[in-house]
Order: C-alpha cells, then structure tokens, then sequence
C-alpha cells in the first residue's frame, strides 16, 4: 500500500511524480544525461547497473523497469538476477565483473569504499570517466529506490511486462525516453489542473 492516501492502492511511479511534481523535469534531464548520453560505459551496460543497483536494494519497480530497457539495449534476459546471485560466475564480460565489484560496494557500504576498490576497475583496462559514469548510475538510482520505496509506488513490471512504456528495441526510440517521460509527467499534471 502506498504511503501517501492520494495515491491508488497500485501506484506506479507515474501516479508518485504527478503527485509531486516540483522536481520533475531537472530529475528527468539529470537520468536522460547519466542514462542515455554517449559515454565510456555503454547505454546497455549503464542500465545493466541501473537494474543491478535496484535489485540490490530489492526496488521491485525499478529493477524491473531497467531490467526491460537493459534488454531493449541488448542485454540478455536473466543477467540482472545472475549477477545479484554472483558477479564472478554471470555470464558478463569479464572486464565488467570489477565495475559490478565496485557498485555492489558501494551500494551497500559507500563509506569502505578504498582506492583499491578503484584499482581493480582500472586494472581491468577501465579509466576514471568510465568508473565515474558507473558510480553516478548506482547514486541515481539509490536516490530513485528511496524515492520509489519511501513514496509506496508498488507497481511490479515483473507481474507484467507489458506495461512497460518502452516495447520496442528501437534504440532511436529509446534515445530520449526519460525526457518524454518527463513531458507526460507534465501533460499530466497540466491535464489535472
């Protein structure tokens, strides 16, 4: 059940951002650039940490819904859930396993992170900016789990699928998807008022 007795008893992230929608559209752009920008981390591997970082932190919405945009991207079905059981033995790139290292430490416990943590992707042959995308990808997405979790939004893609607003792999069509989305969160709002 949502946290907010506005919100419907199924509440999507949807219903939480036009609800609230103060910080919408600089939220939006701030995902699209982390997203979908070009970057040393591929937009597949990028939302490959996005789902990783959510299944970590056991946000149902969110892990679901970058799990379908990390297979839209061309990851393959049930890497998400190999990785969170054990990074060594998923079927990922090898030069990937320390990025995955890394996040899942500083997921849990940012403030152990050390310098050698940091070696280890480097010495996988990765270079600052890379690590940097990787570590901007799990903070928005343990600002979006908390924002997701702490507003109730309860709705599961894993229930179904479907519902995704994302059905096609069409990378074209995906190159901007938090931007429209952020403009339907605001044609809403406007429709509402």
């Amino acid at each position: 059940m949502p946290q907010f007795p506005s919100l419907p008893d199924v509440a999507h992230l949807t219903d939480l951002l036009v609800r609230f929608p103060k910080n919408v559209q600089p939220l939006m752009h701030y995902i699209n650039a982390v997203l979908r920008s070009d970057g040393h981390l591929s937009i597949a591997e990028r939302e490959l940490i996005a789902a990783y970082a959510s299944g970590l932190n056991a946000c149902a919405f969110c892990h679901g819904s970058h799990e379908i945009y990390a297979r839209a991207f061309g990851i393959e079905e049930g890497i998400v859930e190999q990785l969170l059981t054990d990074i060594e033995t998923a079927n990922v790139d090898a030069l990937l396993k320390p990025i995955f290292s890394y996040i899942k430490k500083l997921n849990v416990l940012p403030s152990k992170i050390t310098p050698a943590d940091a070696q280890l992707v480097f010495d996988a042959g990765w270079d600052e900016e890379a690590l940097f995308e990787a570590i901007e990808v799990c903070g928005v997405f343990n600002l979006m789990n908390r924002m997701v979790e702490g507003g109730g939004v309860n709705f599961s893609y894993a229930d179904d699928p479907s519902q995704h607003t994302i059905q096609s792999s069409d990378k074209e069509a995906l190159a901007e998807s938090y931007l429209r989305y952020g403009k339907h969160i605001a044609t809403l709002v406007a429709e509402k008022s």
